[in-house]
């Protein structure tokens, strides 16, 4: 056979063997989502289900992130449970804890208190890093009551970057959120200072649909926030009757059934780069008076009626 012929040969057999390949064109590319649904357990906390009975039936519904509390994993802890056994769970369900929700006081005056309140946190963040959890909700504890003293943002920065350097051994970044009814840290221009003037690579702000506008925050400010700011984002909304002075927590709603610009603030946060988590976070107790599954299976159903939308 001469080379030419053979030459054909392969260059037929190489043209057959592509046409039953799949096509990978652009078009054909699956894309990451650029939103992730995650069940806060705030939503279904009412009905005191404990720490594995919340992770089952976020995982029955069909999260697959979820955002839980730092007291029910130390609850679960202390009734004989052990790190390893909550990840081989979340394993098994097929769930990824994004965050924790705590409450350690880390950024108030008294040098003393907040010593023990970064000790607290520290101790926490090791505990998260066991079961794969490498974000921790750090908002104005023990400043917040209309009482406390307003703290000067230069120091509360300072002390941000404390607790950010903890994050450099154990991987978990504290996520500096805002409270809208806060007498500290209720604004976005508050924790964008903060987070900013703390200096620190891993510096991150967790931001809430309910808390810009109980905090009177401008959502045209909103896109000023750098991309990489935000990787987590409280999802909820709240019906129109209720002025942002009087409104609570409470009164928050699944998202979509309120007037809050969810698409608007959808559309601000979206990061080309990776997916950003929304977490459905109410405490609204007509939901914790019905079945825990079928809220969470219509909190996700809100969801993704919302991001569909964006």
């Amino acid at each position: 056979m001469s080379i030419s012929r053979r030459q054909t040969l392969f260059t037929l057999a190489t043209a057959s063997a592509a046409s039953v390949l799949p096509k990978t064109s652009s078009a054909s590319v699956i894309k990451s989502p650029a939103f992730v649904p995650c069940l806060n357990m705030s939503t279904i906390r009412g009905q005191k289900l404990g720490f594995v009975k919340e992770l089952e039936i976020a995982s029955k519904a069909g999260f697959r992130s979820v955002e839980i509390w730092i007291d029910s994993l130390q609850e679960y802890i202390k009734n004989g449970g052990t790190p390893a056994q909550a990840l081989k769970i979340l394993g098994d369900l097929g769930v990824k804890v994004e965050n924790a929700i705590g409450f350690a006081p880390w950024i108030i005056d008294d040098d003393a208190a907040r010593a023990k309140g970064v000790d607290q946190l520290k101790r926490e963040m090791e505990l998260l890093a066991q079961i794969g959890c490498m974000r921790v909700a750090t908002p104005s504890v023990g400043a917040q009551g209309p009482q406390a003293p307003r703290i000067d943002l230069l120091k509360a920065a300072e002390r941000y970057r404390t607790i950010l350097e903890i994050s450099d051994q154990t991987k978990v970044i504290p996520q500096l959120e805002l409270w809208g009814f806060s007498k500290n840290l209720n604004k976005l221009s508050e924790v964008m200072y903060v987070a900013i003037e703390s200096g620190h690579p891993s510096a991150r702000v967790l931001l809430d649909v309910y808390h810009l506008y109980k905090g009177g925050s401008s959502l045209d400010t909103l896109k000023l926030v750098g991309k990489p700011g935000v990787e987590i984002f409280h999802i909820n909304d709240y019906p129109a009757s209720l002025p942002k002075e009087t409104i609570t927590d409470a009164d928050r709603v699944y998202p979509g059934d309120g007037v809050a610009p969810i698409a608007q603030i959808l559309k601000t946060i979206k990061n080309p780069d990776r997916p950003i988590i929304l977490s459905l976070e109410v405490f609204n107790k007509t939901y914790y008076a019905q079945d825990a599954l079928k809220v969470a299976k219509t909190g996700l159903e809100k969801i993704n009626k919302v991001i569909a939308r964006v």
